[in-house]
């Protein structure tokens, strides 16, 4: 059956590149395809769409930034007022039992001189003036839904969601028809676990030759702490308590100004005990005797949670397909020891522009029936600096499957004796969901109650995200099979998803004396945990309505 919104005819626009994602590696290949223009002279049109309300607003991350790749960007950054203001002037690592605190030697990935603490919120709205000033054309609170195909199968652009739909799918009075965006090249710049480069993974079998992908979560909290606490520039790092030896994870706290700190919490997400409370874990590390003075007093501002890619080079999938590219986190360029992505990000973002630059034909009219594959970008990665980091250290974060303390001793052979120059590369034994065992074979943990001073719930923790979705439009969280949730998940796993997601959004209820699933789909940060960690795969995280979701004001 045809309904009014099928016969409904999107509207269409012709790029030469549409960009999916506001984040930094989606605006510096925006950034740099003007500068290539420009030194070239020649008119290149540029569209971002952004799912977001606003850019940043579902941007979080740590961030302690290596300004390497910026400096490349934009030679001129300080100049400008990039709000690069705070260096960093000491790093430490801390190793905690339940009750001490043992400082560590400071690795080589772990020296942040020359680095800045930011926001990284603030940094893409810096960047998206940039390239707006370059005439770049930005466009938040579009949500692309769709990935556009030519007859060929070569990438043609995407389509943004339909606004105005509620939640039976039919159109309200406020209905507006998605737009299509054609391009002769389309970059996909989604973050970790993007629902399109996912797609686009999986159609072409990108990963083929790839070891499987893993992630971790980070939660952060930005706390208003007490005058006299707060050491503008330091930075620390810790691992150990209250995670378990085989539970990959740290800590860290960064000190920013006026009297404010960003702490968070990482949890490698190929744990196993599904009883395990990531957000709880960050809740317990709080309460530690060296930690939990800097926090007396002071009061909670801000909260959120992402996912990040953690497999490194090994995992990287094939980066290119005729018409379309993958760049930052959609591909997964962090560098995991070093805790960093962003400048990974943006340096990926160039070489994407630089290696798909010249295939862009001089034309205004839409006559492309198909569109060409920017195979240098593979080369020019493989050339670059940006390659030889991460070729580094590859064999850190797969080491760790060995558990806390083989992990340790392999990264230390690994940075001081090796130097990242061993011969064997280590491979990941499986994919997140799949190292999750069955209920029966683990522990429960007793997590204590939240204090609501130094320890909160997660409800009063997405109130601080700015949390915001149309109540009456279709759930973005879909099932593809909503009997496993009961059968399986909680039968035989004891409803991990009420445990690993840190918004709330999945509780068990009781109805008609079963158990049942209820999604509360409204609470939900974008994180996209439960897309990944589901042991069964039945979860399907998609772009709701554009502009919906949390609103990071700095984070």
């Amino acid at each position: 059956m045809t309904t009014e919104r099928d016969s409904m005819q999107r509207d269409s626009m012709q790029y030469d590149v549409v960009i999916v994602g506001a984040g930094p590696a989606g605006l510096s290949a925006a950034i740099r395809l003007k500068q290539l223009a420009e030194k070239a002279e020649r008119e290149v049109s540029v569209c971002v769409v952004e799912k977001g309300s606003e850019v940043g607003a579902n941007i979080l991350s740590g961030a302690v930034i290596d300004p390497v790749a910026l400096s490349e960007l934009l030679p001129d950054w300080q100049q400008n007022g990039a709000p690069l203001t705070r260096s960093v002037t000491h790093d430490r690592i801390m190793f905690l039992t339940e009750h001490k605190a043992y400082k560590l030697p400071l690795t080589p990935s772990f020296d942040n001189r020359g680095n800045y603490i930011i926001s990284l919120g603030l940094l893409c709205r810096w960047l998206a003036e940039q390239a707006e000033a370059l005439g770049v054309e930005i466009y938040p609170g579009f949500a692309a839904s769709e990935i556009l195909y030519h007859p060929d199968d070569s990438v043609k652009g995407i389509a943004t969601g339909d606004m105005g739909v509620d939640k039976n799918g039919e159109p309200t009075d406020a209905f507006q028809p998605g737009m299509e965006l054609h391009a002769q090249q389309t970059l996909f710049a989604e973050g970790c676990r993007g629902s399109l480069s996912k797609q686009l993974i999986e159609r072409f079998a990108l990963d083929a030759d790839s070891q499987p992908q893993t992630y971790g979560l980070g939660i952060k909290e930005i706390w208003e702490v007490e005058a006299g606490k707060s050491r503008p520039g330091e930075v620390m790092h810790t691992t150990g308590w209250p995670l378990d030896s085989q539970t990959y994870g740290g800590a860290f706290i960064y000190h920013l100004d006026d009297n404010r700190i960003a702490i968070g919490f990482g949890v490698g997400l190929d744990y196993q005990n599904p009883y395990l409370s990531p957000f709880e874990e960050f809740q317990r590390f709080k309460t530690h005797p060296d930690i939990r003075p800097l926090l007396e007093g002071g009061r909670r501002i801000a909260y959120g949670a992402r996912a990040i890619s953690e497999g490194g080079l090994q995992s990287l999938p094939k980066l290119s397909v005729p018409g379309a590219a993958l760049i930052g986190d959609a591909a997964g360029f962090l560098n995991v020891p070093r805790i960093k992505g962003i400048h990974t990000a943006i340096k990926s973002a160039m070489l994407a522009a630089e290696a798909l630059f010249p295939l862009l034909e001089d034309t205004e009219s839409e006559v492309a029936e198909s569109n060409p594959e920017a195979l240098a970008y593979q080369n020019l990665f493989e050339s670059s600096w940006l390659y030889r980091e991460l070729h580094e250290v590859r064999n850190v974060r797969p080491s760790f499957q060995w558990g806390l303390w083989a992990g340790f001793a392999y990264t230390g052979l690994e940075q001081y004796v090796f130097k990242g120059r061993t011969p064997w590369t280590l491979k990941f034994r499986h994919s997140d969901h799949a190292a999750t065992k069955k209920a029966a074979q683990c522990r429960p943990i007793d997590y204590p109650k939240p204090d609501g001073k130094i320890t909160f719930d997660r409800l009063s923790s997405v109130f601080l995200s700015n949390i915001s979705h149309e109540e009456n439009q279709p759930s973005h969280l879909t099932l593809r099979n909503a009997s496993t949730m009961i059968s399986v998940n909680y039968r035989e796993y004891a409803s991990p998803e009420t445990r690993y997601c840190p918004a709330g959004v999945y509780e068990i209820i009781e109805e008609n004396g079963q158990p049942k699933l209820q999604i509360n789909a409204g609470n939900c940060i974008h994180c996209k945990t439960c897309d990944i960690k589901d042991p069964t795969q039945n979860i399907n995280w998609i772009c709701p309505e554009g502009g919906s979701g949390p609103n990071y004001s700095e984070m």
